[in-house]
């Protein structure tokens, strides 16, 4: 590591370029949090849209994730990733705006909410995809925990914070000027992100470059070879499967019905909840330290969904109840915080940068495609067993997902300095491309 690298990694805070991405990720997270209260007001206020109508906007933001591994492909044949993700911040600002415009004029109708939904997603996923090159070049590669858990806690606060501030903006200007707020948060990202410079690598330009497709299924053959890889992403999609089974949704109707708490009570635990979010990626440095990259992350993928059956057990008086959702809900936010902070720098550590864009389209569509089927399934197992069981079945099979960690290289992995070595990769060869079988 040069000598400049060594005094970012003494303080990310002393990097200007950090400094500008870090806000331009901030102000952006605040945005969002005001959209996911404003759009669906929208839709049941002005269009009068039934629960199955808002649903599908839900459902129309994740469905571009389906097609990262595609998109990914061809991001890492792209040189400037900055520029891509200045323009997905864009593209989402304008189709934002196009929302208070057809309000003015009388004109905002489902379809042109469900289109919002649909392009917003997939300028997301454009982002997404660019953002792992972009953030493994701006970063030393000893700071990749710092700087996760920095942008962590951003995204924590706006956890707490966002709802209200989006329930204020809507209540005391109306929620169409509370998603031109939204917009001019992603052309705040873009102008920050755009002033962020970093050297970026040329793009693998061949002559005889293999098809889109062919390139996608390079990233997802990386993945499954790669002993890290592979690992953390079945242990993902296995937590994020089970914690979706017993979805937000599902925990809020437990707790009135079967808890018998108030919304307020129930609002509060939430709260608490995203206070163990922060905490948990202020800490997630500290942890890392001490027991490791690869135990923080095996500690995080268990104490993620595990709290789960703490709220499914609660009973007694109302402040135990009250109690027993509440720390569920905190807990559960500090090993989310371990999981994802770790596992992020990981994953940033060992992915060469011809896969980098192609492998996160991997985790996308296969993370975020199970999402969906996990909450489908959960409220059929509600319907079919009850809320108390279907709780208990997710906390079980979420904390299950530590088997994919244990036999792989990952829990022996202390630290990510360039002296030690992460995993071992002797299916891969020098330039990045997996090796016939």
């Amino acid at each position: 590591m040069s000598a400049a690298d060594q005094a970012i990694a003494g303080s990310l805070w002393r990097d200007r370029r950090f400094r500008r991405f870090w806000a331009g990720q901030s102000v952006s997270q605040f945005g969002d949090r005001i959209t996911e209260l404003a759009l669906p007001l929208i839709a049941v206020g002005a269009l009068h849209a039934s629960a199955n109508q808002v649903a599908w906007l839900t459902a129309l933001i994740w469905t571009p994730n389906l097609l990262a591994i595609v998109l990914g492909a061809w991001v890492d044949h792209r040189v400037h990733k900055r520029r891509l993700m200045v323009l997905a911040d864009l593209v989402r600002a304008a189709v934002l705006l196009s929302i208070p415009v057809a309000y003015l004029l009388g004109a905002v109708t489902l379809s042109q909410l469900y289109a919002v939904a649909l392009l917003t997603g997939a300028a997301g996923v454009l982002f997404n995809t660019a953002y792992p090159p972009f953030f493994a070049h701006l970063v030393p590669r000893s700071s990749y925990v710092d700087a996760n858990s920095k942008l962590s806690a951003s995204r924590s606060v706006s956890n707490v914070a966002g709802p209200a501030i989006g329930g204020v903006l809507v209540q005391a200007l109306t929620a169409p000027v509370a998603i031109v707020v939204d917009a001019l948060t992603f052309l705040a990202s873009a102008v920050l992100v755009g002033r962020v410079s970093i050297d970026e690598p040329p793009a693998a330009h061949d002559q005889a470059a293999p098809p889109l497709l062919r390139r996608a299924r390079e990233g997802l053959v990386f993945v499954i070879r790669h002993p890290v890889l592979r690992a953390s992403l079945g242990c993902a999609a296995t937590v994020n499967f089970f914690t979706f089974v017993a979805g937000s949704g599902l925990v809020v109707l437990f707790a009135s019905r079967n808890l018998g708490l108030t919304a307020g009570v129930i609002g509060m635990a939430f709260g608490i909840g995203a206070t163990g979010s922060l905490l948990g990626a202020v800490i997630a440095p500290k942890v890392s330290r001490r027991l490791g990259v690869g135990r923080s992350i095996v500690v995080g993928a268990v104490l993620f969904p595990a709290p789960i059956a703490i709220a499914a057990a609660a009973g007694g008086p109302l402040w135990a109840r009250a109690g027993a959702l509440a720390l569920a809900e905190f807990l559960s936010g500090v090993g989310v915080m371990l999981f994802d902070v770790n596992l992020n720098s990981l994953q940033a550590a060992v992915i060469p940068d011809g896969m980098r864009s192609r492998v996160a389209g991997a985790f996308s569509t296969i993370n975020y495609g199970l999402r969906p089927v996990g909450a489908v399934l959960g409220g059929l197992l509600a319907t079919l067993i009850g809320l108390r069981v279907t709780l208990l079945i997710a906390a079980v099979g979420g904390a299950l997902s530590l088997l994919w960690l244990l036999p792989s290289p990952i829990p022996r992995i202390h630290s990510l300095t360039p002296d030690n070595p992460v995993a071992p990769d002797s299916n891969m060869d020098s330039d990045a491309r997996p090796l016939p079988c």
